[in-house]
């Protein structure tokens, strides 16, 4: 094994939090190595931004703080000192313009994640910050160096201080797969078992529906009043609407073995119009060919109905119309973490100090490792600038 004694600070992985730590330190006249396990730094970062780079959200930012749920409270400090609004600026000293959508998310001009990272990138080098592709963390060795596997060996590594920053486990194809949880915890880090978080989940369909209706949108529904969008798959459901609701149904599965929603296909309509409408004369007309004339309802709405109810409760106009504002969903499990959006679980608040393990003193932790999780929207990358600043922060008060 190859000895390397450095005495800068080393970054584990080249993701948002990573890079902001680097560039923290960097600034600070610190040698930065960041290392990546990976061909490319940013890969998640990359992928996430090609259908529309969402890098913050511009709500009222008491509100933007309650989006992270019971965990609202520890990212606080971190969240103050780089705000949605910091981030923007941020964004615009890259030479990057950003724009507010119509849903209040807030977008690169260009709507892609390329040339922000370009750029980051480019103004890392020129600070010095020093990078290491093809380089995986191991561990560390019996007499605390860090193991690095790089394409000439392997490497033992000692740096002034480390920083992990190695992402949570959904898409380890772009290198967050979580391998690091049973090398924290063999040093006695508490760490939470990883879970799916902004994902979709099983449901029972009959074969006939999944082959029907797979891949069929369902647009302006609503779960529990909250309206949005939906997809139904060859499994279950996915899509924004059931994202922003994952950790609820995520956790009443673990608690129960399965979450029922009921889906509210109509919102904009109340119960007694749609009775009303319903109670004209339906005529010869079939019953699917009355709903769509009548209230409009059509295609995966009519088959969903006919999931749930048998022939005789389909022809019942009271029935139908009572369904249609709560019609009943089974799922019993998310799907697999890798297909997740993000991931909850990690590094407990309580293993840190700041962001330094307590039983790891000089190892300071950031991003989706920390046990958080929050709804997509830009709430997800925000929080990873930010507790990757805090870490960056907190390595230079640890080095003073």
């Amino acid at each position: 094994m190859e000895s390397n004694q450095q005495l800068g600070v080393a970054v584990i992985g080249g993701g948002p939090a990573g890079l902001m730590a680097a560039e923290v330190l960097a600034a600070a006249g610190v040698r930065v190595d960041v290392y990546d396990a990976m061909p490319s730094v940013g890969r998640k970062f990359l992928l996430a931004g090609r259908g529309g780079m969402n890098i913050t959200h511009s709500e009222a930012y008491e509100q933007f703080v309650a989006r992270y749920g019971s965990r609202a409270g520890v990212l606080r400090p971190m969240l103050d000192a780089f705000t949605p609004d910091h981030l923007r600026a941020w964004v615009h000293g890259l030479g990057i313009e950003t724009f507010v959508g119509t849903s209040g998310r807030v977008f690169p001009t260009e709507m892609k994640a390329a040339p922000m990272l370009r750029a980051w990138l480019h103004r890392l080098r020129e600070s010095g910050v020093h990078f290491h592709q093809r380089h995986r963390w191991l561990g560390w060795t019996a007499d605390g160096a860090l193991r690095v596997q790089s394409p000439q060996g392997e490497l033992a590594l000692r740096p002034a201080a480390t920083v992990l920053a190695l992402g949570g486990a959904s898409w380890a194809r772009l290198g967050s797969d979580g391998a690091w949880q049973p090398l924290l915890a063999a040093r006695g880090v508490d760490v939470a078992p990883l879970v799916p978080a902004n994902c979709g989940f099983d449901a029972s369909w009959s074969e006939h529906f999944a082959a029907k209706y797979a891949g069929q949108p369902l647009t302006t529904v609503a779960i529990n009043g909250r309206k949005g969008q939906m997809v139904i798959t060859a499994s279950g459901v996915e899509g924004s609407l059931i994202y922003a609701l994952s950790a609820q149904i995520r956790d009443r599965i673990a608690a129960e073995g399965s979450a029922t929603i009921e889906l509210d296909l109509l919102p904009d309509w109340s119960l007694a119009r749609l009775q009303e409408e319903l109670s004209h004369p339906r005529g010869s007309r079939s019953m699917s060919s009355f709903l769509q004339s009548r209230i409009h309802i059509k295609g995966v709405k009519t088959g969903l109905l006919h999931e749930v109810l048998d022939k005789e409760a389909f022809h019942d106009p009271l029935r139908v119309a009572a369904t249609l504002k709560a019609l009943p969903v089974r799922l019993h499990a998310p799907r697999p973490i890798d297909e997740a959006i993000s991931s909850a679980g990690g590094v407990r608040f309580e293993a840190l100090d700041g962001t330094m393990l307590k039983a790891l003193p000089g190892t300071f932790v950031a991003g989706e490792m920390l046990d958080w999780e929050a709804p997509t929207g830009g709430y997800l990358l925000t929080a990873c600038f930010a507790s990757g600043l805090a870490a960056g922060r907190d390595v230079l008060r640890y080095l003073a």
